[in-house]
This record gives structure tokens, C-alpha cells and sequence, in this order.
């Protein structure tokens, strides 16, 4: 799993060849230096920056850009390094980034060469800084770690590299600008060509800073080298006009006016390129010069599958997951000029009223009404800077929802029409809808990767769904779901209907993703109240039969799939596989909780934890459906169960937050569309092909 570090964590490092992968609020230098057990550089030759880009076991990028891969070997070092720090800077191009405070935070990544995330730090809190020295990695005991420093500097490069022991630190520092602002590092602060390895987002306008992209996800940015090869790696594709004439120059594109509003486009993204201008006419002056618009003018027309990736599955897992980050970040930018305007105001008003000779009379009231309007000014342009960004992704996504697989489609997709049961398991499956409030009718698909790391949490309880008063988002969602629900907010029997419609709508999917034979679905049900809604399941023979009622049914299915967990874990770790027991089920195990904690004892709950705990790194997977208020009646046994559970509504709810910038995601349920026959379809389908020999 990806450690999330914080400041002055350290994690092993489980491989010696990795990359690091950068992503800021815009362009940045990235360079390394390399170290002795103390620290000490042993002079400018132990420094990896644009303008010498390769040492020996490092390759950092020749330019400055927003988001960075950085190559690292950690066996080819030579003996002597043992500390290898990686630099972020500003440069100074004109229109660039002053400080880091001015952006949003960097967020660096050490990940394998497959693009496997192995540790994760953002560098929060900067403000005045240019300069960081982000993450380290240091040889400790013969083994390597990592370790997250966000060590600012505000005296920028020179500083930085005076405080690694450079002596001279202020020559190397004039050395990398000048390599940057002569073009042997050309700093990118304008959309540039597309790279393989991720994807680019649309732009509408002039070329401005980039206020940020996307984070480290993407296998490849336009740093590297196009004819290096890396994992995940796709083939370039051709640079817009723009791009390519700022390659020849080596000049920065123009910045947009200091006194113009903040440009919350996203950078780097496939442009089409503008129409020719007409002729000029004969009166025309022969030496006036002729104004061609920029490609990054012209209309972006969204592409589905233009992220990274071997195959379009994976590019359109990428640039489904792009378009998650761009929202958030697009919203995070306008509550934040948003809450900025609403302080401004009352500081404003503060000042106006503070004397008070100026609390009445016409002096006051033009005060308040020229703070006013300030604001009301500061909101609309952060406002239409997020819809101009909320634009393009709902273009975006009327584009991909079309064209993604049956694991990534929702049910009403048509791609279920042509369904046929597949022969290799997709990398993601598709566990429902994720939106914001200041987007109703834009959905994101919320994406997990196969196999399941954790298991589920459908809470079926009322009081989980109730965050004081009505909610706008979730009265649209359960519009959405038709006659699926009541007038006002479901009783607690309806909860719980939808909450294990919801269930079996996840494990047909899981079903029918899934080479035949290979996944197979247990349900427990102690009531004996979920035949209704596993109907689908027993018709199409997922299910041979209902499963037993009582604590007599419950001790059998959590026998059984402890006895599978234990047996696999010994063939695994003696590297044993063939001497599995003839009865043992080989296909992945998808256990459905129903009504828990009803009818489980103290010896019950201790093998479900133990399920819940060991199981998904051996194919069995745990999908509880319960109301997480009441099984606390039970005591705090239980929350380290819950606890490691990932929580789903059966109703839309905004309780799904984000690590990255914090956003509370309204998730909606994976139902199919009220009176569909897809999923008995797709399952019937599915055991067809079962049949098939």
C-alpha cells in the first residue's frame, strides 16, 4: 500500500530503481544532490540539475514544467552517496511563480518503474519560500528509506544549496537559471506538447501560468525524454503550433497582465489548432505585422482516452481519475477566492465602520456599498473562472462516459447491450458516482482498482444520513433514482431494501468482470430477509441456493472461508499452490454480510475480523450491509471492523473525503436504472458462458 508521509517520516523503500514524480501549482526546477553519510556534497559534480541533467544512477528533467519524473538508481550510486535529496525551485522566468504560498501545495511521489506508488508527501505550509528541499533518500544499515523534509528556503537556490554544503552554491544557482532562461531547461509556463504518459487538460484562452496539473498518477509528463521507454508508457503525440514554436525560440509564453483575474485553466492539454487567418487585404500596410492567434485559443475538443496508458482501458482509467483531480482542484480554487472575498469584505467594512465619526451619514453608506460591490466583483470572476473549468469536463465527460468499458459504465451505459463475458479481469471496476455541490450534473466515476485491497461498508442506517436539514445535492440524487424511493427520507425497511439491492448491483458487477469461474459470491443472511433482492444472484446460479438462516448458517460460511484463507496463506508462503485440497474453491470470494451483527457470536465476529483483515491478499473479500450506528451498541469491538471497511450509502450522502484537498464528495449508489432487467441480463450472460465448456 502507498504510505501518505507527513513531515519527517521515513519509509522503507522495498526496491533500488524508482522514480520520483513531482506535481506543483506550476513550473519548478527539480534537481538532486548527492550526499555522504553526513550530508556533505563533495561539489558541483554531485549536483543533478537541467543544466547537467545526468549523474551517475540519477536523470532529472532538462526543464522547468509543473509536473517532473525524476530516475533514480539507487544500486548504481557510488559508494560514497548515502543521502540523495531531491530540490524544487522557482525559476525566474518572467511571469512565474514567485513563492510556493502563491500556489497550490507540491506533492512528490517515489513510485516503481511500473508506476506503483510507494510513498507519498505534500509540502503544506510553504508560503515565502522559492526553494524546498522536498524528500530525501538515505541509505540506512544497508537498506534504503525515504524520508518527507519540506525544508524551505526563502533566500531561494543559492540558499538552498549553501545550506547542503556547497561552497559554491551562489555560481551553481546563476549556472541552472541561465540554463533555464537560455533554453537549455525552457521553463514551460504555457500548455506545451502532449507527452506520453498522461494526459493534458483543455484550454479556451490566451497561454497563462498553470495553477497546477495533474498529480503523479500519470506514468509519463513532457519533461522526459520521448524516446526513453518506461512502463505505461504511450506513444507522443504531435505538439500544438504554439508549443512547438516556443521549442525553436527557447522563450517562455507570454504572461497574462498582473491585474487580470487568476487563471484557473488547466495546462498542458491537446489543443486544436486555430484556422489560418484569412489573407490580408490589399490596403493593408506590407509592413504591418500580421497577428496569428495562438493554438491554445481555439476550442479544445475533449478526446476520450487521451491520457496515458498500453491499452485504453488503462488511458481511460487515467483520465477518468484526471478529471477527478482537475474538479477538485478547480473547486478548491474558487471556494478559496470565494472565502478570500468574504474576509476581504469584513475587514473592509470593519475598517470603514471603525471610526465612529464615519458610522453614519452618506460616507459610510458609499463605504459599504463600494465593499460590496468588491466583492460581489471578486466572486463573479472566481465564479466564471469555475465554470469556464466546469465547461470543459462536462464536454470531457460527455465524451468518456460513452466510451468506457462495462467495468468503468454505469448500468444504463449501452455498452451492456453488447456484453460478453470477458477472459482477463480489468484493472478498475466502477463502485458508483462522485459530484460536488457547485456541479450537480457533472458525475465522476469513482473508480477502485482490482483486486478489492479493502473490503465494504454499505450502511443501511437512517442517522447516517442525516447531516442537519435537507440537502440540495442529496434530494437531486434520490430524484435521480426514480420511484426506487419514497417521498421524503426513506423509513429504515427502505434503507435497508436499497441497501442490499445495492450489495448484489456491486457483486453482479464484480460477477461480470470477471472471467467465468473465477469470482464467486456467499451471502449470510441470519434473518433470512435478503431473498428478494438476491433474486438476480439465484436465478443466473451465482448463488446455488439461499443461504442458511441463523447462527447455524453463519458458523458454516465463516468456517468455511477461514479454513480457505489459512490454506491459501500456507501454499502461498511454502510456495506450495499445487498442494491445495482437490475441494477447495480456486475463484475469488465476495461475502455478503447481511443484517450483521444479528446472529454472529463472540467466536463468529473474531473470524469475520480475521476475514476482514487477511483475506483480501488471498481472493476473499468481505462486503458488510449494516447500519453502522447500531452495531456500536456492541461495544468497541467492532470499530476496528468498520474502521478498516470502506463506508458506501444506498442513497446518495456527501460523507466520501479526499485527502488531497479535503472536498466532502456526494457518492452515489451503482444502482441499475428503476424496472431495468440489465443486471438478470448480464448475469444470465454470464452463466451461459459458465456453461460453455
Amino acid at each position: 500500500m502507498t504510505a501518505e508521509l507527513v513531515r519527517g517520516q521515513n519509509h522503507l523503500l522495498d526496491r533500488t530503481r524508482v522514480e520520483i514524480r513531482v506535481a506543483a501549482g506550476g513550473p519548478v526546477v527539480a534537481g538532486v544532490t548527492l550526499g555522504d553519510a553526513q550530508g556533505r556534497l563533495s561539489g558541483v559534480e554531485a549536483v543533478a540539475h537541467p543544466g547537467a541533467p545526468r549523474r551517475t544512477g540519477i536523470e532529472v528533467p532538462r526543464q522547468a514544467a509543473a509536473e517532473h519524473r525524476i530516475a533514480v538508481d539507487l544500486d548504481a550510486l557510488p559508494g560514497a552517496v548515502h543521502r540523495v535529496s531531491v530540490l524544487l525551485a522557482l525559476p525566474s522566468t518572467s511571469g512565474a511563480l514567485t513563492t510556493f504560498g502563491a500556489a497550490a501545495a507540491p506533492a512528490v511521489a517515489v513510485t516503481g518503474l511500473d508506476g506503483t506508488a510507494l510513498a507519498r508527501y505534500t509540502l503544506t505550509g510553504l508560503g515565502a519560500e522559492s526553494a524546498v528541499v522536498a524528500v530525501e533518500l538515505y541509505r540506512r544499515q544497508g537498506a534504503w528509506k525515504v524520508r518527507a523534509v519540506g525544508q524551505g528556503y526563502a533566500g531561494g537556490l543559492p540558499a538552498m544549496l549553501h545550506d547542503q554544503g556547497l561552497p559554491q552554491a551562489a555560481e551553481l544557482a546563476a549556472e541552472i537559471e541561465q540554463a533555464v532562461g537560455q533554453g537549455q531547461a525552457r521553463a514551460v509556463p504555457a500548455p506545451a506538447p502532449v507527452a506520453a504518459g498522461r494526459s493534458e487538460r483543455p484550454v479556451t484562452g490566451p497561454a497563462a501560468p498553470p495553477t497546477g496539473d495533474r498529480p503523479s498518477s500519470a506514468p509519463r509528463t513532457a519533461s522526459d525524454d520521448p524516446a526513453a521507454s518506461a512502463p505505461g508508457a504511450g506513444p507522443a503525440a504531435e505538439p500544438t503550433a504554439a508549443a512547438d514554436a516556443a521549442s525553436e525560440t527557447g522563450a517562455a509564453a507570454p504572461a497574462p497582465p498582473a491585474a487580470g483575474p487568476v487563471d484557473y485553466r488547466h495546462p498542458r492539454r491537446r489543443s486544436t489548432p486555430a484556422p489560418p487567418d484569412p489573407a490580408p487585404s490589399p490596403a493593408a500596410t506590407p509592413s504591418a505585422p500580421v497577428t496569428v492567434p495562438a493554438a491554445a485559443d481555439a476550442p479544445a475538443q475533449p478526446v476520450a482516452g487521451d491520457a496515458a496508458g498500453w491499452s485504453m482501458e488503462e488511458r481511460l482509467y487515467n483520465q477518468v481519475w484526471g478529471m477527478f483531480e482537475d474538479l477538485a482542484r478547480s473547486v478548491a480554487a474558487y471556494r478559496s477566492a470565494a472565502d478570500f472575498a468574504a474576509s476581504r469584505l469584513e475587514q473592509e467594512l470593519d475598517e470603514a465602520l471603525a471610526d465612529p465619526r464615519n458610522r453614519l451619514g452618506t460616507a459610510a453608506d458609499v463605504a459599504r456599498a463600494t465593499a460590496r460591490d468588491r466583492h460581489a466583483s471578486l466572486v463573479t470572476q472566481a465564479r466564471a473562472a469555475l465554470d469556464r473549468d466546469l465547461g470543459q469536463l462536462v464536454a470531457e465527460s460527455q465524451v468518456v462516459e460513452p466510451a468506457l468499458p462495462p467495468a468503468f459504465a454505469r448500468w444504463d451505459s449501452p455498452v451492456w447491450h453488447s456484453y460478453q463475458a470477458p477472459q482477463e479481469r480489468p484493472m478498475a471496476l466502477r463502485l458508483g458516482d462522485l459530484h460536488l455541490p457547485e456541479v450537480l450534473d457533472l458525475r465522476i466515476p469513482m473508480l477502485v482498482r482490482l483486486p478489492l485491497e479493502r473490503g465494504l461498508w454499505i450502511d443501511s442506517g437512517p442517522a447516517a444520513l442525516v447531516h442537519g436539514g435537507p440537502d440540495p445535492e442529496r434530494e437531486v440524487g434520490r430524484r435521480e433514482l426514480g420511484s426506487a424511493l419514497t417521498d421524503g427520507p426513506p423509513d429504515e425497511a427502505e434503507l435497508d431494501r436499497l441497501a442490499m439491492e445495492t450489495a448484489v448491483a456491486i457483486a453482479a458487477r464484480l460477477l461480470a468482470v470477471h472471467p467465468p469461474g473465477d469470482f464467486a459470491v456467499q451471502v449470510i443472511d441470519p434473518a433470512g430477509t435478503a431473498a428478494p433482492a438476491l433474486a438476480p444472484l439465484l436465478e443466473s446460479g451465482a448463488l446455488s441456493a439461499l443461504p442458511v438462516p441463523g447462527a447455524q448458517g453463519v458458523a458454516s460460511v465463516l468456517e468455511g472461508l477461514t479454513r480457505r484463507v489459512d490454506l491459501v496463506q500456507m501454499a502461498v508462503r511454502h510456495r506450495a499452490a499445487d498442494s491445495l485440497p482437490p475441494d477447495l474453491d480456486p475463484a475469488e470470494q465476495l461475502l455478503i454480510v447481511h443484517d450483521f451483527p444479528h446472529g454472529f457470536d463472540d467466536r463468529a465476529l473474531t473470524r469475520l475480523r480475521y476475514l476482514a483483515d487477511e483475506g483480501p491478499a488471498v481472493g476473499v473479500h468481505l462486503l458488510m450491509v449494516a447500519d453502522r450506528v447500531r452495531t456500536r451498541e456492541y461495544g468497541p469491538v467492532l470499530d476496528p471492523l468498520w474502521r478498516s471497511l470502506l463506508r458506501i450509502t444506498p442513497v446518495p450522502d456527501a460523507h466520501l473525503a479526499d485527502p488531497w484537498v479535503g472536498h466532502a464528495w456526494t457518492y452515489e449508489p451503482p444502482l441499475a436504472p428503476e424496472g431495468s432487467q440489465v443486471v438478470r441480463q448480464v448475469l444470465g450472460q454470464l452463466a451461459a458462458a459458465r456453461r460453455t465448456p
